[in-house]
C-alpha cells in the first residue's frame, strides 16, 4: 500500500523529470514590463490564446469552443489517431516546457491537452487561410462577425506562441491533402504572412533563407529580414545622421530599392543615391514591430537587427516633411492618419530600444551619409538644382539670367575697350 510519503516522493520525481526555464531551447518569453508599459495592447491577445501564458483568461475563453471544432476537424482530416498525437506530445513534454521562459504550472495532462488543441488550431488556421475549401460556412473567423482581423494578430504576439517544431511534427504525418501534393508547414506559414503582412514577408525568399531552425511565428518574421552583407568592423563614433529633409538638401537622391528586404539599404557615394526598400505602414504595424523587437531583446540574439532598423528610421524621420519626401519617392506607403503619425510611431518605438554602437548594422551607411553631407560642394550643387532648376521654366529663367549676365559683362568690356 502506497503511503503519503511514497506519493510525495513520486510527485517530486515527476517534477524533477520535467526541467523548466533557463534551458538552451528557451525562446518564448513574457514581454518585459519596461516594454509592456509603453503599449500593453500591442502584446496582449484580443480573442484567442495560443500556448500557456494567456490560457484561461476570461476574455479569451469564447474561442475555446472554436479550438475544439478545429481539433475535431484536424483529427478527422489527418488520418492520425488522437492517441498518436498525445503520445508524441507526451514524449516531448520536457522539450516543450523548456521553450517557455516562465515555469508552466499546469499538470502534465492539462498541458498536453492544451498543446494538442492549440497546435491543431494554428495548423487548421494556416490551412484555411490559404485554402478556402477548408473553411466552413459558419466559421466566425472567416465569416460574420469576421474575427480573422484579430486572430491574425493574436497568433503573431510573442507571448502567444507555440514552438514551431510541435506544429511541424503534428502536421507532418497527416494525410490532409490525400494524394495531392502537400505543402510544408513552412510554405503554409509563408503564404499566410505574404497575404497578411506583405511588408514584412519577402515573397521570393523560400529556398534562399534557412527556416529549418525557426522557433515560432515571431521568429519566422525576423528571419525574413537578414543582412545581405557582413557588418564592417570599425567602431561607430557618433550614432547620428541627418534627417531625410537634410539629406535631400545636401543632394542625396532617394530611390525605391528593388529589394524586399527592409535591411537592404544602400548608398552610392559617387552618385549620391540612397536606395531604400518599400515600407508599408498600417494600423497594426506597431504591433508586429514591437513583438519582433521584444523577441530580439529577450532572446539575446547576436545582432539587434530589428532594433537597428527602428533606430535608423527614427533618425531619418524627425518631422512630417521627412516622411513626405519618402512618400513622394514611393519608399513609404503610409496608411496611417498622417505623416506626423509615422514620426510618432518611430519616436515611440525608439523608447527603450536597444542598439550597440559596435554592432550597429547601418554604421557604414551612417558614416558614408555623414561624409557626403559634410562636403560643401554637394550642398551647393543641390541648392542650385532645387532652387533654380527644379522645373523646366525655372531652368529656362535661370539660364536666361546667366546669358543676360554674360551679355552684360561682354557689353561692359566692349564699352571700356572703345573708350580706351
Amino acid at each position: 500500500m502506497e503511503t503519503g510519503i511514497d506519493k510525495l516522493i513520486q510527485s517530486v520525481k515527476e517534477e524533477l523529470e520535467i526541467s523548466y526555464a533557463f534551458s538552451d531551447t528557451c525562446c518564448i518569453y513574457k514581454v518585459p514590463e519596461r516594454l509592456r508599459e509603453l503599449n500593453e495592447k500591442a502584446y496582449t491577445p484580443r480573442v484567442v490564446s495560443v500556448g500557456p501564458i494567456h490560457h484561461g483568461k476570461d476574455m479569451l475563453k469564447a474561442m475555446e469552443d472554436h479550438k475544439r471544432m478545429y481539433l475535431q476537424e484536424f483529427i478527422a482530416r489527418s488520418g492520425v489517431s488522437v492517441q498518436d498525437f498525445i503520445e508524441y506530445i507526451k514524449e516531448n513534454e520536457t522539450r516543450l516546457r523548456n521553450c517557455y521562459a516562465e515555469t508552466i504550472g499546469f499538470s502534465s495532462k492539462y498541458f498536453i491537452k492544451m498543446i494538442l488543441m492549440d497546435a491543431a488550431f494554428v495548423i487548421m488556421l494556416l490551412l484555411k487561410w490559404t485554402y478556402t475549401d477548408f473553411r466552413g460556412s459558419r466559421d466566425s473567423i472567416f465569416y460574420p462577425p469576421y474575427k480573422n482581423v484579430d486572430v491574425r494578430l493574436d497568433i503573431c504576439l510573442l507571448e502567444n506562441q507555440l514552438p514551431f517544431f510541435i506544429l511541424e511534427e503534428l502536421y507532418r504525418p497527416s494525410t490532409i491533402f490525400g494524394n495531392s501534393p502537400k505543402p510544408t508547414l513552412i510554405e503554409l506559414t509563408h503564404r499566410f504572412f505574404t497575404v497578411e503582412f506583405n511588408s514584412w514577408a519577402v515573397g521570393d525568399i523560400l529556398g534562399k533563407v534557412d527556416f529549418s531552425e525557426v522557433k515560432h511565428l515571431v521568429d519566422f518574421l525576423t528571419i525574413y529580414h537578414q543582412p545581405t552583407k557582413q557588418n564592417p568592423k570599425e567602431k561607430l563614433e557618433v550614432l547620428t545622421v541627418p534627417s531625410v529633409k537634410e539629406l535631400h538638401q545636401a543632394g542625396v537622391k532617394f530611390v525605391l530599392s528593388s529589394s524586399k528586404n527592409l535591411l537592404d539599404i544602400k548608398f552610392d557615394r559617387n552618385k549620391g543615391r540612397l536606395e531604400i526598400p518599400r515600407l508599408q505602414l498600417v494600423d497594426y504595424s506597431e504591433i508586429i514591430i514591437r513583438n519582433m523587437q521584444a523577441f530580439e531583446q529577450c532572446h539575446g540574439l547576436e545582432y539587434d537587427y530589428v532594433g537597428d532598423y527602428i533606430c535608423l528610421m527614427g533618425l531619418f524621420h524627425g518631422a512630417g516633411k521627412d516622411v513626405e519626401i519618402l512618400v513622394e519617392n514611393r519608399i513609404i506607403e503610409n496608411w496611417l492618419l498622417s505623416n506626423e503619425e509615422v514620426v510618432k510611431l518611430f519616436y515611440n518605438l525608439n523608447i527603450r530600444n536597444l542598439v550597440s554602437p559596435d554592432g550597429f548594422l547601418f554604421k557604414g551607411l551612417i558614416k558614408d551619409l555623414n561624409a557626403f553631407c559634410e562636403r560643401p560642394w554637394n550642398k551647393w550643387k543641390a541648392t542650385l538644382k532645387q532652387n533654380y532648376f527644379n522645373t523646366p521654366w525655372a531652368a529656362i529663367s535661370a539660364s536666361g539670367a546667366v546669358i543676360l549676365l554674360i551679355l552684360t559683362v561682354v557689353q561692359s568690356v566692349c564699352s571700356i575697350l572703345e573708350v580706351v
